[in-house]
């Protein structure tokens, strides 16, 4: 069955606004735990902008599904997921000026660097994902340093979708979603976990969600987003809802 991972980070965003101690991202946490999440995502960033180191501690703590903690393969950020133990952290690439994290991360570049962050990650038992752009050449760098997980990126995707007028039948949104379903059957193919994200919302999740052998989605923003209007639990919930309906349809398929 596939899982809902929620991003929460955009709570801490509103309360770092002010530098105040409101929106409490545990709170959140809980609301989209009892709306139906599987897991917590939150990125702790070398700038912090949003997620604090304290959030971390209170979540790995308090939080009562799977925390997946976002960072960069930085000396600071393993030897903090090595204290803290998530259960899964996602290396994934960081700009200071960058507003979200923008493409994936290149594996083949640097490929002994991440591998000794692999091996630190797995010596403290934390499950270790690399968020990846849908390229073949990443995906087997991914197996060669170790990762458990793959992340696949779906920015692409997303944006293709939007452009083409939501049109999830336009040739440029099939090309995309065809990359996407490569990388996820080679991810799988090479022994790792096939999970994807980034820019998915409650009109482009499906298509994404109805891919064989797909096992995570992690959507923060447009989960957030519409939690303004309806409430975290109820934004949750209908987003798992899709989920479940785009894999029952796939699984009739």
């Amino acid at each position: 069955m596939i899982e809902l991972g929620v991003n929460i980070d955009h709570v801490a965003t509103i309360r770092q606004a002010r530098c105040t101690y409101e929106p409490d991202p545990v709170w959140a946490a809980v609301e989209a735990h009892l709306g139906g999440a599987d897991g917590i995502t939150i990125h702790l960033r070398e700038d912090r902008r949003h997620i604090q180191d304290g959030d971390v501690e209170r979540l790995r703590d308090l939080a009562q599904i799977k925390l997946n903690l976002e960072m960069a393969a930085t000396d600071e950020m393993i030897a903090i997921a090595c204290r803290i133990k998530p259960q899964m952290a996602m290396l994934v690439p960081e700009g200071r000026h960058e507003v979200t994290t923008e493409g994936g991360l290149d594996i083949v570049a640097q490929e002994t660097r991440l591998r000794q962050s692999v091996d630190r990650l797995a010596d403290a038992g934390i499950i270790s994902s690399v968020f990846i752009n849908a390229e073949p050449a990443q995906v087997e760098a991914a197996a060669r340093i170790g990762a458990r997980v793959c992340e696949i990126h779906t920015g692409p995707y997303a944006h293709a979708f939007y452009t083409q007028g939501r049109d999830a039948e336009s040739r440029a949104v099939l090309a995309e979603l065809d990359k996407v379903r490569g990388a996820g059957k080679l991810v799988r193919d090479l022994g790792m976990r096939f999970n994807a994200g980034h820019a998915l919302n409650y009109f482009n999740v499906q298509p994404i969600a109805q891919l064989t052998g797909i096992r995570e989605l992690h959507i923060g923003h447009a989960i957030i987003s519409r939690a303004i209007f309806v409430g975290l639990r109820e934004s949750v919930r209908e987003m798992k809802r899709l989920l479940r309906e785009a894999q029952a349809r796939a699984m009739r398929s």
